[in-house]
């Protein structure tokens, strides 16, 4: 077992219009970081958000980084994690969490022990996981697809019919500034987040799966009127600052994780451009 992590800095809206490919990919592209038999993450210095997998072919713990500063992970901090893979079990503080496909537990602040487990280790659990700090504790919970609160937006007509399904937000469980959730688009829809919209009071982190080996999602971010792109695939992430669109569209069908961190926990506080409006 391994943790590895790296630490990416904040970046001023004036100086990423000057970004070309490689910076932009080097400065909020997040790859290969599902590992079998590893735990890797990012730590975002936009709202201190981490972003990480974990793949267990045996036991791992998730242990404390030096960023942190902290006696254990989460002494200061709060989690969610989903399940993208095999059936698997998170244990935090002696309780056992399954999570199958696409289930997912949030887990509060001051939980000491955290271990990821595959019930199978051919067909291991790859957890995805985003920590934010935290104020107070939470109380724990696992949350299914059928727990998650739901909503249809959308059209086939305009290739954007999606599900949304918010699973880690406070009309379904407690938490202290992280929200978390999971977009399915519907076949023959490949864009999500239409119409874009920026957060001034949340920044976002997007991760892409379900993604078919020989296609693509491109994912569009920077100012409204000042926009870039990443070719992204199967399994990656992405860090959204505060200032960014965050929205795509996809050479298939895919689905994609949300995460953000920020000031609120109103999902509905955001301000939204028309496809007209952006440059």
């Amino acid at each position: 077992m391994a943790t590895h992590y790296e630490e990416r800095f904040a970046v001023h809206y004036d100086d990423f219009k000057s970004y070309d490919t490689e910076k932009i990919r080097r400065h909020f592209l997040i790859e290969n970081f599902l590992v079998p038999g590893d735990i890797n993450m990012v730590y975002s210095h936009y709202d201190r958000l981490i972003v990480g997998g974990a793949v267990p072919t045996s036991s791992l713990t998730l242990e404390t980084i030096d960023p942190l500063k902290a006696p254990y992970f989460l002494a200061r901090r709060e989690m969610g994690i989903i399940n993208v893979g095999g059936d698997g079990v998170v244990k935090a503080d002696g309780v056992d969490y399954e999570l199958g496909y696409k289930d997912a537990v949030y887990l509060g602040q001051g939980t000491k022990e955290v271990i990821f487990e595959s019930k199978d280790s051919s067909k291991p659990a790859y957890f995805y996981f985003t920590s934010a700090p935290a104020h107070k504790a939470c109380p724990s919970k696992r949350v299914t697809l059928d727990d998650a609160e739901k909503a249809d937006m959308g059209a086939l007509e305009s290739s954007n019919a999606r599900r949304i399904n918010k699973l880690i937000v406070n009309s379904v469980v407690e938490t202290c500034q992280l929200q978390m959730g999971m977009t399915e688009l519907q076949t023959g829809s490949v864009w999500n987040t239409m119409p874009a919209h920026t957060h001034s009071r949340r920044m976002e982190a997007y991760f892409y799966f379900e993604v078919p080996e020989d296609q693509a999602v491109c994912h569009f971010m920077g100012q409204p009127d000042e926009t870039r792109h990443i070719f992204m695939k199967n399994n990656e992430a992405v860090i959204s600052p505060n200032w960014s669109i965050h929205s795509a569209a996809g050479t298939s069908n895919y689905i994609f994780i949300w995460a953000m961190a920020g000031e609120n926990l109103d999902y509905g506080d955001m301000d939204t451009r028309k496809p007209t409006e952006l440059k």
